[in-house]
């Protein structure tokens, strides 16, 4: 089970920090990742990183989200910075090669 946290309503320019926790103590063996799905749109892509650590980010966000993640608290995080109108959406976290996602939380980035 995944349990997202940390969305919300932020100015353009603004940061937010999401959080994934995973209930799963096989947590730090997966590759996790982040998607986001905005109103009308397919779910996409956002950051992911590995068991050892190695990131990767789509273009859009490279540069100003993070992706982290700390395997003692099972938790991986989507620091987001410099946030854009664009950036509004649900965003999900995902757990590679087990089929779980979390609920979604709101960004809204919006003046």
């Amino acid at each position: 089970q995944l349990v997202e946290s940390g969305g919300g309503l932020v100015q353009p320019g603004g940061s937010l920090r999401l959080s994934c926790a995973a209930s799963a103590n096989i947590f730090s063996i997966y590759s996790m990742g982040w998607y986001r799905q905005a109103p009308g749109k397919q779910r996409e892509f956002v950051a992911s990183i590995t068991s050892g650590s190695i990131t990767n980010y789509a273009d859009s966000v490279k540069g100003r989200f993070t992706i982290s993640r700390d395997n003692a608290k099972v938790t991986v995080y989507l620091q987001m910075n410099s946030l854009k109108p664009e950036d509004t959406a649900v965003y999900y976290c995902r757990m590679y090669g087990t089929g779980y996602w979390g609920q979604g939380t709101q960004v809204t980035v919006s003046s």
